[in-house]
């Protein structure tokens, strides 16, 4: 499987150049040409992989002439090429994605675990990370295609309607769960999307004190996840790993009664394995 991260089918490309995806900006630290040229990479995406730089200063907020400033400073440093009046990502720009991957002890240990595991129950397996509202996903073993989005290493999508997502949401406390529950744009994707704040967060201590979790349509229908936690050898939460299925195949309940055990077994020798790399 290739490890690589990808433009996310889930998230606009667009990046004003005042976004930081931080909460708040630490004032004298905060290097705001920094924040533009990582606002000028996010521009760049499946849907929109070339860009002229009227389209670049558009997508991100930015004039031209600080467009171009950035655009040149990333094709001097190999991360941009041009064609024309174009300009596109080179495959240099993998490296910064393939940074956090290799710093991580799991994904290398969770791969073969999840093929295995993929290969048992004859559906798709992948494996996520939270960052603030959302998931990432780290690895994929796909089967079917079950999905309209195209997910793939690098994918988000929204953490509250999802079961790695609210695996993950499960390992914050109070405070920080209603902060990401405030934060998260809650939209019903599907009629089955659970969409009020205190119904999340039952369901999200449900979780937390079963230890794993089904999300029955509420993404997209016809398709049910369910996931379990991977833990570091403190015991904490820092991934989850999921099956997802479609309905017409099994229900909700099907799937948990016949792909709980093996994800669950799955999910600790991952964890077990990370335990022993400290």
């Amino acid at each position: 499987m290739n490890k690589v991260p990808s433009a996310s089918p889930a998230v606009p490309a667009s990046v004003s150049a005042s976004d930081t995806d931080a909460p708040d900006k630490p004032g004298d630290s905060y290097v705001q040409s920094f924040a533009r040229g990582l606002a000028v990479i996010r521009a760049f995406s499946a849907e929109r992989p070339e860009q002229t730089l009227t389209d670049v200063a558009s997508a991100t907020g930015l004039t031209r002439a600080g467009a171009r400033r950035i655009l040149l400073t990333l094709q001097t440093l190999g991360y941009v090429e041009a064609e024309g009046r174009l300009f596109r990502l080179t495959p240099k720009i993998l490296d910064l994605g393939f940074a956090y991957l290799t710093s991580m002890p799991f994904w290398n240990l969770a791969e073969p675990v999840m093929e295995d595991l993929s290969a048992q129950v004859h559906e798709s397996c992948s494996a996520a990370v939270l960052d603030r509202t959302e998931i990432v996903y780290v690895l994929r073993v796909p089967t079917h295609k079950i999905m309209t989005i195209n997910l793939s290493i690098g994918s988000r999508l929204p953490a509250y309607c999802t079961s790695m997502g609210r695996v993950l949401l499960s390992a914050l406390d109070e405070a920080a769960l209603d902060a990401a529950l405030d934060a998260s744009p809650i939209v019903a994707h599907t009629p089955r999307t659970v969409t009020d704040k205190d119904e999340l967060k039952k369901l999200i201590a449900q979780v937390r004190s079963q230890g794993w979790s089904v999300v029955d349509q509420e993404l997209e229908g016809g398709l049910i996840s369910l996931s379990a936690p991977i833990r570091n050898r403190r015991g904490h939460i820092i991934a989850a790993m999921n099956i997802s299925g479609n309905a017409q195949r099994n229900s909700a309940k099907q799937m948990v009664k016949a792909f709980l055990e093996p994800l669950q077994k799955a999910a600790q020798s991952v964890s077990d394995m990370v335990a022993l790399r400290g």
